[in-house]
């Protein structure tokens, strides 16, 4: 009982620092971070929703599974990963963002506490979701590729491919372009700190 007893107390004692008290302006300014909370509760609502549509698609893949062909089965599943790399990127936009940008999660040491969670920045954060959405996107050009055979019916023309490629690589440009910036940076602070 005497060492739970010690154990308690060296807890209490490595609590965290006093805060340093603010002035009423600096205060006001560092307590507008609060103001993000209400965007990172929605994209969780809209979480909800995208686990909504996976169902969805879930139920119509496996209740037709037997009435489809292998194209439109394929199709479901990519459709299946989309709605999964969409809640992947509200994962990393919610949980980083908040982190980042509004307050410490205080996970260290949690079982669950996301690997990627413990260096993250604003511009580590950039980059994830950078790759995140050219995952996505590569999922939309995918399926638009295998669908192809239909072009002129339905919404794939040849010049909608054409335009839905140019977004892809404007989307791998971009993100190359933020990782070689971000690596800019990080040399010259290097540079800077020797």
């Amino acid at each position: 009982m005497s060492v739970e007893t010690g154990f308690q107390s060296e807890l209490r004692t490595e609590a965290r620092p006093p805060s340093p008290r603010l002035g009423l302006l600096p205060m006001i300014i560092f307590g507008s971070r609060w103001l993000q909370l209400p965007p990172y509760l929605g994209l969780i609502v809209a979480q909800c929703v995208y686990i909504a549509l996976f169902l969805k698609e879930l139920w119509h893949l496996s209740w037709h599974a037997l009435d489809l062909t292998e194209q439109q089965i394929m199709m479901s599943v990519l459709a299946l990963i989309d709605v999964v790399m969409i809640s992947n990127l509200l994962v990393m936009v919610i949980v980083g963002g908040y982190e980042t940008f509004v307050s410490r999660l205080d996970l260290q040491g949690h079982p669950d506490e996301p690997e990627w969670l413990g260096h993250v920045n604003a511009s580590v954060l950039k980059i994830k979701l950078a790759m995140a959405i050219i995952g996505i996107s590569s999922i939309a050009l995918l399926r638009t590729f295998i669908e192809a055979g239909n072009l002129g019916s339905n919404s794939y023309t040849e010049n909608g491919v054409m335009w839905q490629v140019l977004i892809h690589i404007t989307f791998i440009v971009s993100a190359l372009g933020i990782a070689y910036v971000d690596k800019l940076g990080d040399s010259g602070a290097r540079k800077h700190a020797e």
